[in-house]
């Protein structure tokens, strides 16, 4: 679980307001509880970062994740974001970095690409680097993969470790670390120093895994994680699915996690909606059902 070591940099503005006990609603004691600090993810907005940056702090999330795609317009000018963020109160946690592919051929400009986009990070204020895999291409996973991948991943973090910005490995549906056991495989292959798990429960659940079980599970590897429900094959706002959002955060409270919760929304699933709205239906689940404190 992450500890105070882990926080390498100081979190930006907003990051104090969010620093709260998991909800008693759960029949947590304070005393055993961790801390967790919620932010929104930005996929949602489709790529209009400023606006995402503008709705998500007026709703009142203290942290965001943007994906790399926000390089095309901050790429020179890291502290323009830093500042815009400041502005609107939030802590930028984590940096969505793009695949990592194990192919040979490309290895080098892999590794030169995620560092590169762990310097950005810094200078922006950032936190974490988070990196999906992705399967080979024109073919099957086979043994060694994983093996592969966790050694790449390592490498990358050794790197990113020196700037200060530890990295997160998401598992993710289509990608090497797809189901629960090849997690396992990609985790043990890697140096717990230097690659630390976000989980995404929605993902972890669609996989043919139980999320509660895995916070358990991987409790010392956990650094952060994605907050999303699933319906059917449809990933909705909290409260709208099945994930067992309430075992989730039990779970976090009997691990003592105390770190950076992103709720996430890939798509608004109702298209009379809009991503502000969708940001405030987790929200008011957040709130008013698991009883934690966002703003």
């Amino acid at each position: 679980m992450t500890t105070r070591r882990d926080f390498v940099r100081q979190v930006g503005a907003g990051a104090a307001a969010a620093l709260v006990p998991l909800p008693n609603v759960l029949g947590l004691r304070a005393e055993h509880a961790g801390t967790i600090r919620f932010g929104y993810a930005a996929i949602t907005w489709g790529g209009n970062d400023e606006q995402a940056i503008e709705e998500i702090g007026a709703v009142g999330f203290p942290g965001i994740q943007l994906r790399s795609g926000v390089l095309s317009r901050f790429g020179d000018r890291p502290s323009a974001l830093r500042d815009l963020l400041a502005r609107h109160k939030l802590t930028f946690v984590a940096l969505s970095s793009g695949n990592v592919s194990i192919d040979p051929a490309t290895e080098a400009r892999t590794i030169d690409e995620h560092v590169a986009h762990a310097k950005f990070l810094r200078d922006a204020g950032g936190l974490y680097l988070q990196l999906i895999d992705e399967r080979p291409k024109g073919r099957d996973v086979a043994a060694g993969d994983h093996e592969r991948l966790g050694h790449l991943l390592t490498e990358i973090g050794k790197r990113t470790s020196a700037l200060g910005i530890p990295v997160a490995y998401h598992p993710h549906l289509g990608s090497i670390g797809e189901k629960p056991a090849d997690i396992d495989r990609v985790l043990s292959a890697s140096d717990p120093r230097y690659v630390r798990l976000l989980l995404d429960v929605a993902h972890y659940q669609a996989g043919g895994g139980d999320p509660v079980a895995a916070i358990r599970k991987y409790a010392d590897r956990l650094l952060l994680l994605h907050i999303k429900d699933l319906r059917e094959k449809q990933f909705v706002e909290l409260g709208r699915g099945t994930v067992d959002l309430r075992g989730v955060f039990a779970a976090l409270r009997d691990v003592h996690f105390s770190g950076w919760a992103i709720v996430e929304l890939d798509s608004v699933p109702d298209k009379k909606g809009t991503p502000r709205e969708s940001a405030e239906i987790s929200k008011r689940y957040l709130e008013g059902v698991i009883g934690a404190k966002v703003s």
